[in-house]
């Protein structure tokens, strides 16, 4: 088989961050306000680069450009994905992200942004929110102005394993003490509706977007429940947890050794707990790796999970 490529995650301080990345996977972070592992990504604004093989030391951009045999010879000009694991050692801002031809409009030709989650840890009794309470545009925008946020929000309980598809125009934030892999399209286009009037250390209050954030919110809110199927095949145990149009997305349940077909495709994959081998090549929790297109039948052995994922489009 063509070699796994193993990338080198690139870290993000945020003003919610914390030491979670660290402290749970081992990675050496910047601060102890570190917020964002973006771990499989060819995006400008931060680029993963590859660790082994002969490809050692090149970005995914141009990996993406000079080697399109890795991806099967895909039509996006760019690597339509980002992987990212998020850890809100503070509640997140409200936000919401356009959809591709908003922001192809507004945002000089950035792709849009459906993403979705998959909670690795919280405390108990966590929730995050997800969508919002107003039935019409009017009563959004009245809801905002005075300020009537509990009234707004909508809240949902989470635990360890949920999954949530969270499509562009969906209000959402993470909650404090989440720790989150999440699956986006490679996009960093985000619209503020509030951030509970936080300050820097300058004291000044993070910019919000509120015109394009009440523009491309749906109203009312619809839940994208997705409902996940769960199989075994070649030893191990495969979840299904979405195939919409813009990514289809993955548990393996290694246990042992298990066998799998060639993929046909290229695939982005995370380990988020135990260790194997994948041919010869070790992987850990932490590990994040893409397998090319033309990689052929291979065999994972050890204890581990991981979550993967590929675009619909490949």
């Amino acid at each position: 088989m063509t070699h796994p490529l193993f990338l080198e995650p690139v870290f993000k301080e945020r003003i919610w961050g914390g030491t979670k990345l660290r402290d749970s996977f081992g990675y050496d972070i910047p601060s102890d306000q570190t917020g964002e592992c973006w771990a499989i990504s060819a995006h400008p604004h931060g680029t993963s680069a590859v660790r082994n093989g002969p490809f050692s030391g090149k970005t995914l951009d141009r990996l993406w450009k000079e080697h399109p045999e890795l991806f099967g010879h895909p039509k996006e000009d760019a690597f339509p994905l980002l992987t990212k694991i998020l850890d809100a050692n503070m509640d997140l801002s409200v936000q919401v992200h356009p959809n591709d031809g908003y922001a192809s409009l507004h945002e000089n030709g950035e792709l849009g942004k459906t993403e979705c989650w998959y909670i690795l840890d919280c405390p108990k009794g966590a929730e995050l929110i997800l969508g919002h309470h107003a039935k019409t545009k009017e009563d959004f925008v009245r809801l905002i102005q005075n300020s009537e946020w509990d009234k707004l929000l909508r809240r949902v309980s989470i635990k360890p394993g949920d999954f949530f598809y969270v499509p562009s125009g969906t209000l959402h934030a993470l909650c404090k003490g989440t720790l989150v892999l999440e699956i986006q399209q490679s996009s960093d286009t985000t619209y503020r509706l509030y951030d509970y009037d936080r300050t820097d250390e300058s004291g000044n209050k993070r910019e919000l977007h509120l015109k394009k954030a009440i523009e491309v919110t749906g109203i009312p809110h619809t839940d994208k429940k997705i409902r996940s199927t769960q199989h075994l095949a070649g030893g191990v145990s495969i979840t299904v947890f979405a195939e919409t149009p813009f990514f289809s997305v993955y548990k393996w349940d290694v246990n042992g050794k298990s066998s799998f077909p060639a993929p046909g495709r290229y695939l982005l994959a995370s380990v988020i707990k135990g260790s194997g081998e994948l041919e010869g090549f070790r992987i850990q929790k932490g590990s994040h790796f893409i397998l090319p297109a033309d990689s052929g039948d291979f065999v994972i052995e050890g204890d581990c999970e991981l979550i993967v994922s590929h675009p619909s489009s490949s």
